[in-house]
């Protein structure tokens, strides 16, 4: 009886604390089409998207997306989806953002934090409106677009995360995360 009880005990701690995966997980979000691209950062690492959906930073694997905008680390666990609306929903249905096409807000926020142009070129806008060049990303023109928006956010929301959390007020490029 004591080891049946302790299974159970011991199964809920270790599945019951799981994160929720987001809404609309089973059946997607937004659709994205995927192609090869690389986002050149000048002195940080480059991002690659390749045509599987791995994204990788330097070489190493950070996530990977599919074609109706899921989100999974390498483990093929759910991070986040697109909604199709651009809402941009992590586990626990925390909300890590919009992403529009060629744009994209931080959590809590309406106001674009990063754009892309058509040349994709990426700018990165802090709180007071101020602008900072991050990097070019070279074959996300038409279509693929939306995907390079997805994972310049997806990066972002990261540092923005890690930056909070550790009480350092330090982000990426020049004002990103201040006053958000």
């Amino acid at each position: 009886m004591r080891a049946a009880i302790f299974g159970f005990c011991l199964g809920f701690l270790l599945f019951g604390c799981a994160p929720k995966p987001p809404p609309r997980w089973a059946e997607g979000g937004a659709p994205l089409v995927i192609a090869p691209a690389r986002w050149e950062r000048g002195d940080d690492d480059w991002i690659e998207i390749r045509e599987n959906g791995q994204v990788l930073e330097d070489g190493d694997l950070l996530f990977v997306i599919d074609r109706v905008g899921r989100v999974t680390d390498g483990d093929y666990e759910a991070l986040a989806v697109l909604l199709p609306d651009g809402h941009l929903a992590g586990t626990d249905n925390r909300s890590l953002g919009q992403v529009g096409v060629a744009n994209a807000a931080p959590p809590g926020a309406v106001q674009a934090w990063l754009a892309i142009t058509p040349d994709g070129r990426v700018t990165y806008f802090d709180a007071d409106g101020e602008r900072s060049a991050g990097g070019v990303w070279r074959g996300c023109s038409g279509p693929q677009q939306r995907t390079c928006t997805l994972v310049t956010q997806m990066l972002l929301v990261r540092h923005y995360r890690d930056a909070n959390q550790s009480g350092v007020g330090v982000g990426v490029g020049v004002g990103i995360g201040v006053g958000f």
